[in-house]
């Protein structure tokens, strides 16, 4: 049997040269250089991961289902994936693009781990949600049109057992405009110092704006709170960018 080949990523040169003005699409263009891409954009993205492994473990439980919502390449599912000790679990990835899911089962074939992994091409918004320990919304839920996010977390707590987790980590916005000037300023700083030039940072930035829509910390853990999740924990943040921790009632 012939061993799976790593897909090839490149470099993330999307936005190096000048071009019109389009919405942000994760297409086969972004899947080829979605791992450099997330790597240079995003604060801390590199510590989140391998800690969604460590959270995984602390709270699944036996029997349950697991999910990865808007799980792109599979660097949550893999990290849920290693931190699932219980037989009798399932982990399943949902995203919908068929360019994300097309190299995720790539990575997800060249993992050794022997835990089956079920990947979904669709919407999460249309994803059946059932007996959930853990479930992870790593930088997902700012891509969900604001006015049904409320609908799918309930869904999702409706659907998580007592004493189950949602992992939800999000870029954010800030209530006072200084402070958001500053950390927007640090982010961009962020960037340059990966290489990003000015008119990449100018040009994704544009594409993004009417596509990932933050939200304040205040209005995401108000949110969790009426979908029916408690004990709201920020356990991580760098600049803009924060990860949660929402629990269901025991």
């Amino acid at each position: 049997m012939t061993a799976p080949h790593k897909p090839s990523h490149q470099l993330d040169r999307i936005y190096a040269s000048e071009q019109p003005r389009q919405d942000f699409r994760f297409d086969e263009s972004v899947a080829r250089v979605f791992p450099d891409m997330i790597r240079r954009s995003v604060p801390g993205y590199t510590t989140i991961i391998p800690m969604i492994e460590v959270i995984t473990e602390q709270y699944v439980q036996p029997g349950s289902n697991c999910y990865d919502l808007g799980c792109s390449l599979g660097a949550s599912t893999l990290a849920m994936r290693h931190g699932m000790p219980h037989a009798g679990c399932t982990l399943v990835g949902v995203d919908n693009s068929s360019a994300m899911i097309e190299r995720c089962q790539h990575y997800i074939a060249l993992d050794d781990h022997p835990l089956p992994v079920t990947l979904r091409c669709e919407d999460i918004l249309d994803t059946p949600i059932t007996d959930a320990s853990v479930t992870t919304l790593n930088f997902t839920l700012q891509f969900v049109e604001p006015d049904r996010r409320l609908e799918l977390l309930t869904r999702i707590a409706q659907a998580t057992r007592p004493g189950g987790v949602l992992i939800l980590s999000e870029k954010i916005r800030f209530e006072d405009e200084q402070e958001q000037q500053t950390q927007t300023r640090l982010h961009h700083e962020f960037k340059r110092a990966n290489g990003y030039s000015d008119l990449e940072i100018s040009q994704k930035r544009s594409a993004l704006e009417q596509v990932l829509i933050p939200e304040t910390l205040a209005g995401h853990k108000q949110r969790l709170e009426e979908a029916g999740f408690t004990d709201v924990t920020v356990w991580y943040q760098c600049f803009n960018f924060v990860s949660m921790l929402a629990f269901r009632p025991n």
